[in-house]
């Protein structure tokens, strides 16, 4: 069975898109700590990022390092972080975080509510700045 992420990657589940390549697929996260929270996956499904084959990975981060860069053009903050975490999901993936403070990467807080219009229109801002990095 394929995960969610996969089935987002082939279309058969809607994301909120920030770009992708041949190879990785970058996208909000729905349920975001902070605005502007996006998840970089490998089109390849492969449970454990340290799974994934060199070229891969190093493909990946350098997909992540593009993401944020766009993520930072468009929200204020001090830096993005970049986590691996959870086991919820079997897909490799890794979290691209706004943030101004430690406390901002706990994922005790309660997440961001944004309307789907939102959502919409802060993918095609960051999606936007991507295009034009």
């Amino acid at each position: 069975m394929s995960s969610i992420f996969t089935k987002i990657v082939k279309g058969e589940i809607p994301s909120y898109k920030i770009a992708e390549n041949d190879h990785c697929y970058a996208f909000l996260d729905i349920r975001p700590i902070q605005i502007g929270h996006c998840l970089v996956i490998p089109k390849k499904e492969v449970d454990y990022i340290f799974d994934l084959e060199d070229e891969l990975l190093a493909e990946m981060m350098r997909f992540a390092k593009k993401v944020a860069k766009a993520i930072s053009s468009i929200i204020d903050c001090n830096r993005i972080s970049v986590g691996v975490f959870g086991l919820e999901v079997p897909h490799a993936h890794i979290h691209l975080i706004p943030m101004n403070q430690m406390s901002d990467v706990s994922f005790s807080n309660t997440p961001k509510e944004l309307s789907q219009e939102e959502f919409k229109a802060l993918a095609a801002k960051i999606a936007e700045a991507y295009n034009t990095l």
